[in-house]
């Protein structure tokens, strides 16, 4: 099993020592610049539907969470978000083409490559998984980035990027305390791995207090045992 880089190790370590300062969860729940009831967004995002390992780590800690103040993600819905693309409304079919074709010329040269989920990584909005290592990941994010400048002038969103899976959601402003004391032992919990064969366009939206999607198109590295 691959080791924890610094820069993982240091993430880790950081943000479970933010957490546990934080008295209050922050509600995940609220309206982001431009998203409204109904309206749906393409991202490019990493999906788990078949990977009973994983999905036994996160029952596991679903399971030993407290729900009064979590929104517990569906084995159906965990993701990795990888590149936002845009809303729906505003990308025009012609170009989700040409950035999908481009995508996949790039995705070609990159081999499949194994990632470790776990241990518990909390921030006040959610619940999530360290995901590494990140090198991967980003070398991934950055083919599907420069497959967007080939056709638009601008890449949206951020270049910097830090992987990761939510179990669940803060669904209010709580205390944390109790979530706190939860995630201790959840935390020594054995990571899982599992192989990155694909990547998918789909097209986001949120249903009440979850995220659902449709899958526009699927990506596959070289080596996939899907190609």
């Amino acid at each position: 099993m691959t080791c924890v880089t610094t820069r993982e190790e240091e993430s880790l370590s950081a943000r479970w020592e933010a957490y546990q300062r934080a008295d209050r969860l922050t509600n995940h729940w609220y309206w982001r610049p431009g998203w409204r009831p109904a309206r749906t967004f393409y991202t490019w995002h990493l999906t788990f539907k078949n990977q009973p390992d994983l999905h036994r780590l996160v029952a596991e800690i679903q399971s030993g969470l407290p729900t009064e103040a979590l929104d517990l993600v569906p084995l159906s819905g965990l993701h990795l978000t990888v590149q936002g693309l845009g809303f729906a409304d505003e990308v025009s079919g012609e170009d989700i083409t040409h950035i999908v074709e481009a995508a996949r010329d790039r995705c070609a040269q990159l081999p499949s490559f194994e990632i470790n989920l776990g241990p518990v990584d909390p921030d006040a909005e959610g619940i999530g998984l360290l995901v590494r290592p990140w090198d991967k990941l980003t070398q991934l994010r950055t083919a599907i980035r420069d497959a967007i400048a080939s056709v638009w002038s601008r890449v949206p969103e951020d270049v910097e990027f830090r992987p990761h899976i939510t179990v669940a959601y803060s669904g209010a402003n709580a205390p944390s305390g109790e979530i706190v004391a939860s995630l201790r032992p959840l935390r020594r919990l054995r990571p899982v791995s599992l192989q990155v064969e694909a990547v998918e366009l789909i097209e986001l939206r949120r249903n009440d207090r979850e995220y659902v999607w449709d899958t526009v198109d699927a990506i596959h590295l070289c080596g996939s045992l899907s190609r």
